[in-house]
């Protein structure tokens, strides 16, 4: 897990005239995340240490070392920040994870058949989503709930998925390519 790196924030905007910058921050107590150093950038090469200062409309409101105008602070508009996997703290409950450590496990339907690997986890304002990479066919995304993915095994490398009724069965990757080549068999 040391190689992995997480994405707990991201600098939305300048404020002010002096350098501060407004961060929209994914930690669960928001002002902990000036409290990782170092923040890095996606490619992990340029380095951010912040000091809150304090709260506007659902943003921190903070210094970056090193910036000390509104254009410096303008140039890191969008920049998300990142911290290595190894800096969050230990979860002692075995009911809480940090998503990325679901990422890449295998998925197991209830029957223990393989059901593909888990891709990513999304939240677009209406619930947390899983995505799996399905074996052979394309990709998927379904609720993450109990009900959907009732067990999550970290130490084995697995997640039991029970894919809802509407999902059927998973359908192969390609289905117009195989369209077409059986058009083609009936032509010749």
């Amino acid at each position: 897990m040391s190689n992995r790196r997480l994405c707990v924030g991201v600098i939305t905007a300048s404020h002010g005239v002096r350098g501060q910058v407004r961060v929209k921050s994914f930690t669960a107590a928001p002002e902990d995340i000036a409290a990782y150093v170092p923040l890095t950038d996606v490619s992990g090469r340029n380095e951010y240490c912040l000091q809150f200062v304090g709260k506007a409309k659902g943003v921190l409101l903070a210094k970056v070392e090193g910036v000390r105008d509104r254009d410096a602070a303008e140039a890191l508009r969008g920049v998300e920040l990142f911290v290595s996997r190894d800096q969050l703290p230990q979860i002692e409950d075995d009911e809480e994870f940090y998503y990325t450590d679901l990422i890449g496990l295998s998925a197991v339907l209830p029957d223990g058949k393989p059901y593909g690997m888990v891709k990513a986890l999304h939240d677009f304002g209406a619930g947390h989503m899983i995505e799996f990479m399905l074996d052979g066919s394309g990709d998927v995304l379904l609720p993450f709930t109990k009900e959907v993915v009732p067990e999550i095994d970290l130490d084995a490398g697995w997640v039991m998925v029970v894919p809802p009724e509407m999902f059927g069965e998973p359908e192969s990757a390609s289905p117009m390519k195989e369209k077409a080549e059986s058009d083609s068999e009936g032509s010749s």
